[in-house]
């Protein structure tokens, strides 16, 4: 079973190089320096949201992170699964169950009207966890504006 301990300062030697392992996977360019700073942002502000180190027997599985918006259109808070990593050793074991469902939790006791999330084309694994988990394809397209 999966536990889960809010991020800390402390703990941000731990999350950057998970975060290389993750962007790796798809060939994402990382800034190990910028990353860690804005961890040490994101955890700070608490209203941009929450990350958790998700451990598995005694041992650092991975890592969650959602970030919040305010919706007009969903009368509150929304928010979105900005990563979800688990490392590869421990994939396979339901961890990545047992995070959503956590993560879904998380999200009613903070009274969040909706959480998003994205997954990579070729991801079918994932893709099949967050459709069995009740996460279904949105009938608008997600688009990008990067400066």
């Amino acid at each position: 079973m999966a536990t889960y301990r809010p991020a800390s300062e402390n703990d941000i030697a731990t999350l950057v190089p998970m975060m290389q392992d993750f962007y790796a996977i798809d060939g994402y360019p990382i800034d190990v320096e910028k990353s860690a700073s804005l961890f040490r942002k994101f955890i700070r502000e608490e209203n941009l949201g929450k990350s958790w180190l998700i451990a598995s027997d005694g041992d650092i599985a991975g890592y969650v992170i959602m970030t919040f918006v305010f919706s007009f259109e969903f009368a509150g808070t929304i928010a979105f699964v900005d990563e979800l990593y688990i490392k590869d050793g421990f994939r396979g074991k339901g961890i990545g169950k047992e995070t959503i469902d956590f993560v879904k939790s998380e999200a009613e006791k903070r009274d969040l009207k909706i959480l998003y999330l994205e997954v990579e084309h070729h991801n079918s694994n994932a893709k099949k966890l967050y459709l069995d988990k009740g996460f279904s394809a949105h009938k608008r397209q997600l688009l990008v504006y990067k400066r």
